[in-house]
């Protein structure tokens, strides 16, 4: 939103809705943003996975299908499988916190495509400081723990969210499982600013890295 772009919902748990229930209509979204669950492909998980992760990146390809925006984005774990869409390309980044200046270090896997295969610029920017731990959703459960004020001020939020409602442990909870604000206000403008180039920049027209990542590669090299 604060890019530009007006953002409406497919619906969400926490309201009660069950994405399998929603179907997308074709031809009226530019694009189709999900962050479907990690908990069957982080390297943190104790348990064995579920198929649940799996279950919702299928339903999140369905509506992306459905929906035939002109480009998708999915944020998860790096260990997230690849999606495959037909008549998309599809581009696979990492981005944290840390590239962008920020203390954080908690590392978010994207993946973005598009029907003519715009190229993301992010803006990446070094950070000299003394990082601090990735913030996970369970840090609501532990004795000794940050504020909540502290909690939303390191996952880049300007003050603590109002949420009345919840229990102090979901609370964290829906914090921690967000994605650090800087990281996503960054992604939409690299994708406000790829979609609306006069003269767009894609995987046919730069070279951009082998391991499909998007950045861009100069001279003899390769990625």
């Amino acid at each position: 939103r604060k890019n530009g772009f007006c953002v409406v919902s497919a619906g969400d748990i926490i309201l009660g809705q069950d994405i399998r229930d929603f179907h997308a209509i074709p031809g009226h979204f530019s694009g189709i943003i999900g962050g479907s669950p990690c908990q069957d492909f982080s390297r943190a998980r104790r348990t064995a996975p579920t198929g649940y992760g799996l279950e919702m990146i299928a339903q999140y390809v369905r509506i992306v299908t459905e929906g035939s925006p002109d480009w998708f984005l999915l944020e998860n774990v790096p260990g997230v499988p690849s999606v495959t869409v037909p008549g998309y390309t599809v581009l696979r980044f990492d981005l944290s916190p840390n590239d962008l200046g920020y203390a954080q270090r908690r590392p978010r896997h994207f993946q973005f495509g598009s029907k003519i295969g715009w190229v993301l610029d992010i803006h990446r920017q070094d950070f000299n400081g003394e990082t601090i731990p990735t913030l996970t959703a369970s840090d609501g459960r532990r004795s000794v723990r940050r504020t909540f004020e502290d909690f939303c001020r390191l996952q880049g939020l300007q003050s603590a969210l109002h949420l009345p409602d919840l229990t102090q442990t979901a609370r964290y909870k829906v914090v921690g499982n967000g994605v650090h604000a800087a990281v996503a206000f960054e992604v939409a403008r690299a994708i406000l600013e790829a979609t609306t180039k006069p003269v767009p920049d894609t995987i046919f027209t730069v070279n951009v890295c082998a391991c499909g990542c998007g950045r861009r590669v100069t001279g003899k090299q390769k990625s």
